[in-house]
């Protein structure tokens, strides 16, 4: 029982649903850059490649090998370099959107902690800090003055 409590009370402080949440965005957003890539980007640098398609370009290293009655002795031996030009480009443009994101959460995070920016409230701990800091500037002052 003691390892079941422990997981309801995991599952209880957000952690888990945090984690959820964060999973099911990240798959979601992956599907929408996945069709960004394939069927937005790449359509127009195959255009001005004359029609290559990236996602076939390979590096063959030993063809299809046939007997002479036409069965197959083994596989084509490959390096699928084109898949992984579309998945560096998936790569850049997931990394450039979420360096965008987090820049703006931390503009508002910022914002938010500045206690004499009125036009975003302020979390009550960092304004607590922010008197408390007022304070002791006001005793040292004091302080100072009577020495």
């Amino acid at each position: 029982m003691g390892i079941f409590k422990e997981f309801k009370e995991f599952a209880v402080k957000g952690n888990m649903m945090d984690m959820a949440i964060g999973i099911i965005i990240g798959a979601s957003f992956n599907k929408v850059i996945d069709v960004l890539v394939k069927k937005v980007l790449m359509p127009p640098l195959s255009l001005m490649t004359d029609g290559l398609k990236f996602q076939d370009k390979r590096l063959v290293l030993r063809d299809k090998l046939t007997d002479a009655s036409g069965e197959m002795i083994s596989d084509e031996v490959a390096i699928g370099y084109g898949a992984l030009f579309e998945a560096f480009m998936d790569f850049l443009i997931i990394g450039f959107t979420v360096f965008i994101v987090v820049k703006f959460l931390n503009s508002l995070k910022n914002k938010a902690q500045d206690p004499k920016d009125k036009t975003v409230k302020t979390p009550k701990d960092i304004e607590l800090l922010s008197h408390l800091t007022e304070l002791i500037k006001e005793q040292n002052e004091l302080l100072k003055k009577e020495k």
